[in-house]
């Protein structure tokens, strides 16, 4: 509810998917209000910019779900283009924020830049987006410093790469913890409802009820 007592307008989301690895750039923003965040800017700003300028809305901040350069490739140069903060994800990623450069000689990818945030995020923190509230939960186990991002008043969340429909992030890089990720889908998530939506960082939505009942990682 807002101040007057009306109930707060719709959040909406729209995906728009970016680099080689076809990740799920996210756009969500207030309906009314027309202000929102760019969550996980991984490349092709153009498109992204494309993007905000169809829905109609003004950027008032950028959220990272992980610090991997899919996700984050593009965050420094949209918050430059923007003028706007970069917040998230929780400090434990920033070894890979650091190494943004690094990651790009990895995959081949230029014109990347690394990435200092202007906030971090703890597990039990929230954010912000327009005025509506997001709960932060530290998942760690694909990267050490994971984030979801869950609003509880319309039962969606954005995941990034924690879980997928029919999988999970991969633990196979040097600092991924498969149980980890296993505890933290089990403990933090599963716990908030099977009829949360999700947003993830690779493919289709989903809803963690099917996932708790059939993915093959989880059950």
């Amino acid at each position: 509810m807002t101040a007057s007592g009306k109930p707060k307008s719709a959040l909406k989301a729209a995906i728009i998917p970016v680099t080689p690895f076809e990740q799920n750039c996210t756009l969500i923003w207030d309906e009314e209000s027309k202000i929102g965040a760019v969550v996980d800017p991984g490349g092709d700003l153009a498109k992204i910019e494309r993007g905000i300028k169809e829905a109609g809305i003004t950027i008032e901040k950028i959220l990272l779900t992980h610090g991997h350069i899919d996700h984050a490739g593009g965050a420094y140069e949209l918050r430059e283009r923007l003028g706007v903060k970069i917040e998230g994800p929780h400090p434990a990623d920033k070894h890979l924020l650091d190494k943004i450069e690094k990651q790009g000689e990895m995959y081949g990818i230029t014109g990347v830049r690394n990435v200092k945030p202007d906030l971090w995020f703890e597990d039990g923190d929230t954010v912000t987006v327009a005025g509506h509230t997001f709960e932060i939960f530290h998942c760690p186990g694909h990267s050490p410093g994971s984030v979801v991002f869950f609003h509880r008043a319309q039962r969606f969340a954005l995941v990034g790469d924690v879980l997928f429909r029919g999988s999970i992030g991969r633990t196979d890089f040097p600092y991924g913890d498969h149980d980890a990720l296993i505890n933290a889908i089990k403990t933090k998530l599963f716990p908030l409802g099977d009829d949360v939506a999700f947003i993830c960082g690779h493919g289709p939505p989903g809803q963690f009820g099917p996932e708790r009942k059939t993915n093959p990682f989880l059950i």
